[in-house]
């Protein structure tokens, strides 16, 4: 199905005509009635344009603003009206209203296991509007619904794509790290498989993620130790470089050690400097001899 656009005509004048009609045929009723001798031709007369009436009255239809009504002729599809007002169609037609709103679906929290297999939580929300109301009416049999479940299928499909979060210095996404890449791709793959619903994706976004409650501890611990290890990496780096500066600053200044000394003063410096805790100083006040 492909929307097409319906034959309307301005509704007002149709309601004029309608009005009318009803009140020449009610009038051509009493007087046909009221004669001596009733007159079959007045009274048919009147009968047809009340008959009129209602065939006027069946061909109106309101549209209200962002909504189309979609014109269906004894099970033909005849086209759509999508102007806001009050309108005339062809009469006797079935008139489906179809919201053209942009709205959103928030998903349930879905539990789903990452690339890596860890159970985790995610949750999204889904901003769509219908473009198409010849497909949303008659290619599928409830489109909300139909968008509702497609996009859980999306999710699910998407979130087992990625890692939740990434632990090495490797290049990649990550559901964490990503969200608005993996967003975007969600929302490309929802655009393609809502096409036959005539349906817009809007806009998507990540709205939960979390880990499973029985690995939450877990992966908390394993991220405590990586930023520990991270950290002293860092801290080492630094030591190494303080060490040098300070020998070579002692060789700049004249100050020539051995390499005993050398190897003590470096061991002394890295202790103090990488120890997560103070360093307490030792005064060497000279050596006894027995």
């Amino acid at each position: 199905m492909k929307e097409n656009r319906a034959w309307h005509m301005n509704g007002f004048l149709a309601l004029l005509v309608g009005l009318v009609s009803l009140a020449g045929g009610i009038g051509l009723l009493i007087i046909g009635g009221n004669r001596e001798e009733p007159s079959g031709l007045l009274i048919a007369l009147g009968i047809l344009l009340i008959l009129l009436f209602f065939v006027a009255i069946s061909s109106l239809t309101i549209v209200q603003p962002n909504q189309a009504k979609v014109i269906t002729f004894f099970g033909r599809y005849i086209g759509t009206v999508s102007a806001a007002g009050l309108w005339m169609v062809l009469p006797f037609t079935s008139k489906k209203r179809v919201s053209l709103k942009v709205r959103n679906f928030n998903s349930k929290t879905l539990k789903v296991n990452d690339l890596e297999g860890n159970p985790i939580e995610i949750g999204a929300v889904v901003v769509f509007k219908v473009t198409d109301s010849a497909k949303a009416v008659f290619d599928v049999d409830n489109y909300e619904r139909f968008v509702e479940i497609t996009s859980e299928t999306s999710i699910r499909h998407t979130a087992a794509r990625y890692a939740y979060d990434t632990f090495t210095d490797e290049p990649g996404l990550s559901l964490r790290g990503n969200a608005d890449e993996v967003a975007a791709e969600l929302s490309a793959e929802l655009q393609k498989r809502l096409l036959v619903a005539g349906v817009e994706v809007v806009e998507t976004r990540l709205t939960h993620l979390a880990y499973a409650p029985e690995i939450a501890s877990a992966m908390l611990q394993r991220q405590q130790a990586i930023a520990i290890i991270a950290a002293r990496a860092k801290i080492v780096e630094g030591a190494v470089f303080m060490v040098d500066a300070a020998l070579q600053q002692l060789i700049k200044n004249g100050i020539e050690l051995d390499s005993e000394r050398r190897a003590a003063m470096i061991n002394n410096l890295m202790v103090a400097i990488v120890s997560d805790r103070a360093a307490t100083p030792v005064i060497n006040t000279g050596t006894l001899y027995g």
